[in-house]
């Protein structure tokens, strides 16, 4: 397939808002807030896996499980749950998944062993599953397409404030109060978000043919499926995306436990000294947003080639702050990672918004984090675990940077089908949802 070179690529008219002024505000903050949750609840559990492991005398494989058995269940439903975001209802799910994984987070506070507390985690993935494609598509529909990758990036600051809240809160707690504490602690704000999920406003849904809705079924869905995976900067994406997860994952997994092993962090404060590089990941993701729309205006397929260019920068990053273990110059290395890291999420999701059809928009991220997860991080922490009983975990972390090599690729292997992807998509007006 050859590069399509068309220039001056402009928003799909059509696809205007479906609210407007403070009512697309009101819905950002909102999931804004979930997104906090979802990944406070998701990532408590790194920063007290030494305290449960004190407790239950669990190895470094089974902790790295209690990550991945989170992603695992979030793969086998995120595509279920993504057809009903596009058939049924965007809020309604937002809300219904919330209050699930709220609900399972305050379970894992009365796990009574390793078993326990691994089932209750993977109910937190069931309920986690349909979230992003929920409030993505909300959010797609509510601004206008020249602001979707600022939008998508503000509401994607929300996860490394997320991720550091959930380790720093539950290292505290554990110290003071007991690890279970922690569990219960972070569940509480997701349960009142839920209701709040439920009154947001939302559109009609629509679907590819003729802007109608229509009936369900696993040939529909294998046609939706198989209508993305023919749209090659989409695909790229996918992979692209997939890449960059299982390394932040990974990090963010393993990381204050590294400082602590290291020597830089005394037990149980690994979470704090790692929060100083996940607070900094705050920046990448609005940042990233904002550069490339203003970089989009210049160059048609910025979207794409935005996310190539800083996955390579963070790789290299983490690459030198791993070889100087306990030195000055890591921490500010780590830091640089931490704001290069997460650039490259708004603009990729972007994309899968900008090049599919509006009804199918909740199915083109339930597939990118189908696919992230099964390529990627559904097992990169566990496989670092692994590494780290093997080797060391000073050693084990070494291989991450890896990830931000193969995803700096297929950013830009998709960015010379951009353009010609984002010309073919079906323009579609969205009408506000009645209640």
């Amino acid at each position: 397939m050859k590069e399509d070179n068309t220039n001056n690529i402009s928003d799909h008219t059509g696809n205007g808002t479906f609210t407007a002024g403070r009512s697309s505000h009101i819905i950002l903050v909102v999931l804004f807030l979930i997104y906090m949750s979802d990944y406070a609840d998701r990532m408590v559990v790194a920063g007290i896996i030494d305290y449960i492991k004190a407790d239950w005398n669990i190895s470094d494989t089974q902790a790295g499980l209690l990550m991945s058995i989170v992603l695992v269940f979030i793969t086998v439903f995120s595509v279920p749950a993504s057809i009903l975001v596009d058939r049924w209802s965007r809020r309604k799910m937002v809300a219904i998944m919330t209050f699930i994984w709220s609900m399972a987070t305050l379970a894992c506070k009365f796990a009574t062993g390793f078993g326990q507390l691994l089932i209750a985690r993977a109910f937190i993935g069931i309920g986690e599953a349909g979230y992003a494609s929920g409030g993505t598509a909300l959010l797609s529909g509510a601004y206008p397409e020249s602001k979707r990758s600022m939008v998508l990036g503000i509401f994607n600051a929300s996860i490394p404030l997320g991720m550091g809240l959930g380790m720093a809160m539950g290292g505290i707690v554990a110290e003071h109060w007991g690890w279970q504490n922690a569990f219960g602690l972070v569940a509480i704000p997701g349960m009142a978000l839920a209701v709040a999920a439920w009154f947001l406003p939302d559109y009609k849904s629509v679907h590819q043919e003729s802007g109608m809705t229509r009936q369900v079924s696993a040939g529909t869905i294998l046609k939706d499926v198989k209508t993305l995976l023919r749209i090659p900067s989409l695909t790229f994406t996918y992979l692209g995306f997939a890449m960059n997860v299982s390394c932040t994952t990974a990090i963010a997994t393993w990381l204050a436990m590294y400082f602590e092993r290291t020597g830089q962090a005394e037990s149980g404060k690994g979470g704090a000294l790692a929060t100083m590089v996940m607070g900094m990941i705050i920046l990448g993701a609005p940042l990233g947003g904002f550069l490339a729309d203003k970089w989009q205006k210049k160059r048609d397929n910025a979207r794409m080639v935005f996310p190539a260019i800083t996955s390579l920068l963070a790789a290299a990053m983490l690459v030198v702050a791993f070889c100087r273990p306990g030195e000055f110059i890591q921490l500010p290395f780590l830091i640089v990672y931490g704001i290069l890291v997460t650039c490259f999420i708004a603009p990729a999701l972007a994309v899968t918004q900008d090049v599919v059809h509006p009804g199918m928009r909740g199915l083109s991220m339930g597939m990118c984090v189908l696919l992230q997860h099964v390529l990627g991080d559904i097992w990169s922490p566990t496989l670092i675990g692994v590494l780290s009983d093997w080797l060391n975990l000073q050693m084990a972390v070494m291989f991450i940077p890896l990830y931000g090599l193969a995803a700096a690729a297929f950013f830009y292997a998709g960015s010379k089908f951009y353009v010609r992807d984002f010309s073919h998509v079906e323009r579609v007006a969205l009408t506000a949802e009645e209640k």
